[in-house]
This record gives C-alpha cells, sequence and structure tokens, in this order.
C-alpha cells in the first residue's frame, strides 16, 4: 500500500497546528474546483476570495482534510481538519517541512523570459537521471512555489522550481523556503520595469534567488547578459560556493559552439570542461537553444549524467500559449499556428518574431503576426513596442496585426511594404485575423496575458475541421 504523503500528526507538527481527527492525505490541494478525493484542502485567503468558504464543497469531493484558520467561526462539526494560526503561513511551514525531510536535490529557476521552457527543459532530461518532480503549469509565486513543495512525492531525487515576481522582495523568501542545490538565472530584461527604477533593479530583485543558498549551491548565469556581473556579484555575496556561466562568449563555461536550426527544432553543439556536447533539441527557435546552455549546466553541476539528459531534449515540445505550433486544417487547405499568446516582453516578443521569420509558409502562404500590447514596461512602452518594426521587417514578416493602444505605435512604424491591420482590443483583432487567414499561412500570435491574446488563439484553433477544440470559440461579436 502506498503511504500517505501527510498524516495529521505530521501536518500538526509542521505547522504548530492542532488536528481535529486522525487522517492521512494522498494530495495537497488550494483549489476546491480541482481537490481530488484524498487531497489535504488549505484555505487560502486571498485578495478577491476566501478559500474557507469553500471547505464544505472540498470535504465533499473527498478531501481527506482542510487547512483552517483558528478565527474561522464556520467550521463544520465532526469534520477532520487541521487548524493553524493562519494558511498563507501553515502552507509555508507545510513546504519547509517537506523540504527538510527529503534528500532530492533541488534546482531553482528564475529569469526575466524563459523561466517555464527551462524548467520543463530541465525536468525532462533530470528525469532521465532519476525520479523527478517539477512545478506544474505556472506555479511560481508565494503560494505557488510552497504549494509544489508541499505535494513533494517522498521518493522524489530531483526537484525543479520555477520562481517569479513583479516586484521587489518577493523571491527572497521563496528561495529560503525552496533552499535550492543550484539556481539558474536565465536573463535579466526590461520587464515589469513599471514596478522598478531600473534594469539593475531588476537584477537585484532575481539575485534574491541565491538568498536560501549555502556554500555547496552553484548559480548557473548567463554570460552573454548585460548584467551578468552585477549577479556574480550578488551570487558571492550571499555566500554561494560556485558559478557556472553559459553563453556564447569565450569566457563561458557552458558555450555553444553551433546551431543549426529547422522548422521542428535545432541540432546544438556545445562546449564544457573541454568535452564537446552534441544534442537535439526539439523546439525551435535560438532562445530556447540558449536556454538549453542552463540546463546542461544544471544537470553537469548537479553530478548527473549529461548524455542520457541532454539526449531527452529531443523530445522536448513548446508549450500551448509559449510556442506551441499546430497545424489547422480549413477548407482547401491548412495554415500553421504559432502559440505564443500567454505572455510577451520585448525579449521575448524579438524571439518569437524570430521563429516565425524562420518558419516557411506553404504554397501561397504568407508570414503573419498577430501582436497585443506587452504591459507593464513603464515610461517606455511605446518606444519599445515601435521597436519591433525593426524585428519585423529584418525576419520577412509579410503581414502584422496588431491589437491595443500600444501596438498602435508598432503599426505606425511599420515599413510601407509590410502590411499592417489594426484593433482597438483583443476582439476587434481576433475579427481581422479571422478574415485574412488562408491556406500556407504561418499565424504567430503573441502579447501579454492582460492583452487577451489567447482567445485569438483559441479561435484559430477552433477552425480546425480535423480536430475541433470549440467551434463556438471563432464565433464573431
Amino acid at each position: 500500500m502506498t503511504a500517505p504523503l501527510w498524516t495529521h500528526t505530521e501536518t500538526a507538527a509542521a505547522t504548530a497546528g492542532r488536528a481535529t481527527a486522525a487522517w492521512s492525505a494522498a494530495g495537497v490541494s488550494i483549489d476546491s474546483r480541482s481537490v481530488q478525493p484524498g487531497d489535504l484542502f488549505i484555505a487560502i485567503r486571498g485578495e478577491n476570495s476566501d478559500g474557507h468558504r469553500f471547505v464544505g464543497d472540498a470535504l465533499a469531493k473527498g478531501a481527506a482534510a482542510a487547512m483552517v484558520a483558528e478565527d474561522w467561526r464556520d467550521a463544520p462539526r465532526q469534520a477532520p481538519l487541521l487548524v493553524v494560526r493562519d494558511t498563507d503561513a501553515g502552507l509555508a511551514d507545510l513546504a519547509r517541512a517537506a523540504r527538510a525531510r527529503t534528500a532530492a536535490k533541488f534546482v531553482g529557476v528564475t529569469g526575466s523570459v524563459g523561466k517555464t521552457s527551462t524548467k520543463e527543459m530541465l525536468a525532462l532530461a533530470l528525469d532521465r537521471a532519476g525520479k523527478t518532480a517539477a512545478t506544474q503549469g505556472n506555479l511560481n509565486n508565494h503560494w505557488g512555489l510552497p504549494l509544489s513543495l508541499a505535494r513533494l512525492p517522498l521518493d522524489t531525487e530531483f526537484g525543479v522550481f520555477e520562481i517569479g515576481m513583479n516586484h521587489p522582495g518577493e523571491i527572497a523568501p521563496l528561495s529560503q523556503i525552496l533552499k535550492p542545490d543550484a539556481a539558474i538565472v536565465t536573463n535579466v530584461e526590461a520587464v515589469h520595469l513599471a514596478h522598478f527604477d531600473s534594469e539593475a533593479a531588476i537584477a537585484d530583485a532575481k539575485a534574491e534567488i541565491f538568498a536560501g543558498m549555502t556554500a555547496a549551491g552553484v548559480a548557473v548565469l548567463n554570460r552573454d547578459n548585460r548584467h551578468f556581473e552585477r549577479l556574480r556579484q550578488r551570487a558571492e555575496a550571499a555566500g554561494v560556493g560556485r558559478i557556472c556561466t553559459f553563453g556564447t562568449v569565450r569566457e563561458a563555461d557552458v558555450r555553444l559552439i553551433s546551431i543549426s536550426p529547422d522548422a521542428q527544432g535545432s541540432d546544438i553543439a556545445a562546449s564544457m570542461d573541454g568535452q564537446v556536447f552534441v544534442y537535439r533539441l526539439g523546439a525551435p527557435g535560438r532562445h530556447l537553444a540558449m536556454n538549453s546552455l542552463a540546463v546542461l549546466s544544471a544537470v553537469r553541476m548537479l553530478g548527473a549524467d549529461c548524455k542520457p539528459c541532454l539526449a531527452a531534449l529531443a523530445g522536448f515540445e513548446a508549450m500551448k500559449g509559449r510556442g506551441a505550433q499546430r497545424t489547422i486544417h480549413i477548407e482547401k487547405g491548412s495554415f500553421t499556428l504559432i502559440d505564443e499568446s500567454y505572455n510577451a516582453s520585448p525579449a521575448s516578443m524579438r524571439a518569437a518574431i524570430e521563429v516565425l521569420g524562420a518558419t516557411a509558409p506553404g504554397p501561397n502562404g504568407r508570414t503573419i503576426a498577430v501582436l497585443g500590447d506587452m504591459l507593464e514596461i513603464g515610461a517606455t512602452a511605446d518606444a519599445e513596442h515601435a521597436a519591433l518594426a525593426a524585428e519585423v521587417a529584418r525576419n520577412g514578416v509579410e503581414i502584422v496585426v496588431t491589437a491595443g493602444r500600444h501596438m498602435a505605435m508598432l503599426a505606425k512604424a511599420l515599413p510601407k511594404n509590410i502590411a499592417s491591420h489594426h484593433g482597438a482590443d483583443s476582439d476587434a483583432t481576433r475579427d481581422i485575423v479571422l478574415d485574412i487567414v488562408k491556406p500556407g499561412d504561418v499565424v504567430m500570435v503573441k502579447g501579454s496575458y492582460g492583452s487577451r491574446m489567447i482567445p485569438i488563439a483559441e479561435a484559430l484553433a477552433a477552425l480546425d475541421c480535423k480536430h475541433p477544440v470549440n467551434s463556438a470559440v471563432a464565433k464573431r461579436g
């Protein structure tokens, strides 16, 4: 019989809480909508909702117990509960206990761009070396990371956890919970700049990932990034014992020798410690190839066998909303959808446009960029959007469809030989795109989450007559 993930005695000891009954849990959840039978449901209090309202729903779905705050006055009688002073703190305490009871080696991944893809790549690679757990989806904030740790299976050998932030001071407490053996900073770019005084301040916020590390830890840093020296100094000041760098420059410990891209991925050669590693990455884009160097660095620093780990990268696929490609079958042919709709920044926008330019359309097809506003950039937003015109032209994009106030600046800056269409918002732009797409086209959709480009990608996917997603999505109006 499988051992429980948590028991009432273990959780009570971890949280200094009080269990009202004996119980054991096979999982942990903070969302009553997705709670599974046997889960410990944690009633988190957020800005807009209080999880205590859904304790009854969670228990009715088969939750083993619920963690609740001691000031909650509506607890069901005789319900299996873990009563704690504060459920946010209780979740963090549970995460600390999970970290303390495992011998697994942990990697924290942060950076302005590429965190999730790097996390997925590294988890795929390390799984060849031992049982690996990783952040699910985008659970990288003050609730997501502790939740991911609390769910950690007891027999885990490697853990890969993404850590995100929007403001200063958010990463350090998460690093102190995670205590990573290795920390990857993919890069530092002008992302969330509206909340910071400068890019240097963003670098300092990313460097908070070193706060939970010891002298035995290793920082994996992008040697090509203009903030490398600042990050190196912050790592050393935090007491991190080793620094491993990756990039294209001669000084990089893991250096890119060559990259041979094609529509499905890249063949990569990289050098480290006098050895040359040749491997295949199963998704296209130079930016992904660069992040695979960080994966190679971390695998080597953790002592895993690099060859089988790198071989796993041939099976890597870009995720939905983060570069996934799909053939959409329509009347008289098909077109290619590159779904980058989840989020955007100047750096990731340039990378996505480069992938679009490198993807050959079918007969009589065109390359089409559907772009929504990049948000949280700050005072330079209009200039950053207009500057994308050079990237669009350099990559031979034929049609640009823009949505939003800032993207109007790009529409104005485009060369006259590039066809352009502009919509005030996502809804208006969706109609434009659905009108112009035809067989042979390659369509890339990208924008910040708040720009609502995901519905445009969904509407295009819903046109697929062979594998429909949801035909209702494509309806106009």
